[in-house]
This record gives structure tokens, C-alpha cells and sequence, in this order.
């Protein structure tokens, strides 16, 4: 487990603070544990503060009046969640939920607006992440429009494959309902689809391993 101010500076929003600052950022910081499947905050609650993840998974999504779930992504150690109502004080527009046991370190809104106006080298990071998050929703809502089921599935697989520096193999790091929730359909139709593409010698799949045998293939889907 990473202490707090380590925490901190690997952490996006605060990378170009100095150890002073991360000191000073992490006194305002309260720690919080949550058990698998415990709500961290739920969507329209009063936007209080902001989380930064010290260890664990959680995933941020939204629910349908009928309780159909749309995962909008999953965050793991160092990511932030419910930073937005920082800036606007309106309340989450998502609910998050602890996929596993989970620490955090909770920022409540007014002690952190205060370091703000005291370090401009904190917003300025803060916009970058918020820039960064908008250009992945938009992509994610690119694929759910425009893309059938098999192309948001290859899409996802080569950008896990990017991020795990691997482009011929991807560890999957949720379970695969939580994954067809993140691509916006059911469980079965996804297994169904790995089926098909693993026949089509597009991949091959052990259990949360994937092999990517033709990348190229999968881009064009």
C-alpha cells in the first residue's frame, strides 16, 4: 500500500506538485475503506467531494428507470472519481460502487476548492483529466452509436491491448457481465461474440486471458 503523498504523486491530477504541496493536499484527505459492492456515492447525491482510489476497482455508471446498467468505466489505483462537481458544487451524475474490497482517500469539496486558489498548477491539472475523461466518454459514445457489438468488443480489446503494453495479449480485469455492461449489451450476447471471433481466428481466449492473433482484423471490425 502506497502511502498518501505517493499516492498522491502518481496520481495525474497532482504529478507536477512539489512534496510540500502533496503534503499539504494530503492533510485535507480523509481515508475511507469499502466492502465489494458497497455504494460510494450514488447518482444526485450532493457532490460533497472527490475520491482518489488507493487501492481496489470501482466502477462509475448509470442506471435506466426500468435498472438497466450502463458501466461508463472502471477506475483502479491513483484514478480520481467525482471530481466534476469540484468545479460546478452540482451533485454526481453516476453512481460508484466498490467492485472489490477498496481504500480511498476522500477530498471535501471546500478545503480542496481553498488549496486551489492557492495552487493554479492544481486546476490546471484538473483540466487536463477532465479533457482526458471527455475525449473517452466521447469515444465510448462513439462506439455504442455507431458500432455494432463485435467492433465496440475489438475496439475495447486493442485499447486494453495499448494500455497493458501488449498487443497480442489482453488480461481482462473485470468479470465478463461487468464487461458487457462497459459495451452496452447482455452477457450472453458477449459470449456468444468471443465465440464467433475466436472461430473467425481473430482470438483466442483462456479464461480472463485474450490472445489477439489478428490485430488488424480486429481494428477493421
Amino acid at each position: 500500500m502506497l502511502n498518501p503523498i505517493q499516492l498522491l504523486s502518481r496520481c495525474m491530477l497532482f504529478s507536477d506538485l512539489t512534496e510540500a504541496q502533496l503534503a499539504e493536499l494530503a492533510g485535507i484527505a480523509n481515508k475511507r475503506r469499502c466492502r465489494k459492492g458497497e455504494t460510494i456515492f450514488r447518482e444526485a447525491d450532493p457532490g460533497i467531494g472527490f475520491y482518489i482510489i488507493a487501492s481496489g476497482q470501482v466502477k462509475v455508471f448509470k442506471s435506466s428507470p426500468e435498472g438497466k446498467e450502463q458501466i461508463l468505466h472502471i477506475f483502479g489505483q491513483g484514478e480520481p472519481i467525482g471530481e466534476v462537481p469540484v468545479f460546478h458544487g452540482l451533485p454526481y451524475p453516476a453512481t460508484a460502487e466498490a467492485l472489490s474490497e477498496v481504500e480511498l482517500y476522500f477530498f471535501p469539496r471546500p478545503e480542496f476548492v481553498a488549496l486551489i486558489e492557492k495552487n493554479s498548477s492544481l486546476a490546471l491539472n484538473m483540466l487536463a483529466v477532465l479533457a482526458l475523461r471527455l475525449r473517452r466518454f466521447a469515444t465510448q459514445i462513439e462506439h455504442l452509436s455507431l458500432k455494432e457489438v463485435p467492433g465496440r468488443l475489438a475496439m475495447y480489446l486493442l485499447y486494453m491491448a495499448k494500455e497493458q503494453k501488449n498487443m497480442n495479449q489482453v488480461v481482462l480485469d473485470i468479470p465478463k457481465g461487468q464487461l458487457a455492461s462497459l459495451l452496452g449489451t447482455s452477457p450472453e450476447t458477449l459470449s456468444r461474440i468471443f465465440q464467433k471471433m475466436s472461430e473467425e481466428g481473430l482470438i483466442q481466449v483462456e479464461g480472463r486471458r485474450i490472445d489477439l492473433l489478428d490485430t488488424a482484423a480486429l481494428a477493421e471490425r
